[in-house]
C-alpha cells in the first residue's frame, strides 16, 4: 500500500513539473511572431530618417530557445538627432530590454524640434546569416 501511495505522489509531482515547464515556455514566448537567430530593425511611421542604427544583441537564452518576436517602442528624439528616451510599447520583455538599449544609440536626422518616433525591432530566426 505504501508503494502505491509513493507512486501516485511521484506521478502527481511529475505532472506538476511538466505543467510548470509548459507555462514557463508560454510566458517566455510572449507574443512571438517568429522564431529567431537574426533580427532586423526598422523605423515605422517616422518623420525623421535614421542616420545610424545599432543592431540589438541577441540574448543567448532567447537565441538558444529560438524565441523571437516584435518589439514596439516610442523613441523621444532630440532636435540634434540623439535619442533621449525609449518607451517600450509591446513585445517580449527580454527582447525589449536589448532592443531599447540599441535604439538609445541610434542617430536620427536633424530637425527643428524634438520628435517622438515609433520604432519596431523584429527578432526573426528564419533569416539566414
Amino acid at each position: 500500500m505504501n508503494v502505491l501511495l509513493a507512486k501516485r505522489r511521484l506521478g502527481s509531482k511529475r505532472i506538476i513539473l511538466v505543467t510548470l515547464a509548459g507555462a514557463i515556455v508560454v510566458l517566455l514566448a510572449g507574443s512571438t511572431a517568429g522564431l529567431i537567430p537574426h533580427l532586423s530593425a526598422q523605423n515605422k511611421k517616422s518623420s525623421r530618417e535614421v542616420i545610424h542604427s545599432v543592431k540589438p544583441e541577441y540574448p543567448v537564452i532567447m537565441k538558444s530557445a529560438r524565441i523571437g518576436g516584435t518589439v514596439r517602442m516610442n523613441a523621444t528624439v532630440l532636435a540634434n538627432g540623439t535619442v533621449a528616451r525609449v518607451q517600450v510599447l509591446g513585445g517580449n520583455p527580454i527582447l525589449a530590454e536589448t532592443a531599447a538599449k540599441a535604439v538609445m544609440r541610434w542617430k536620427f536626422a536633424l530637425a527643428s524640434t524634438q520628435t517622438n518616433e515609433e520604432v519596431v525591432v523584429n527578432f526573426n530566426s528564419n533569416e539566414v546569416p
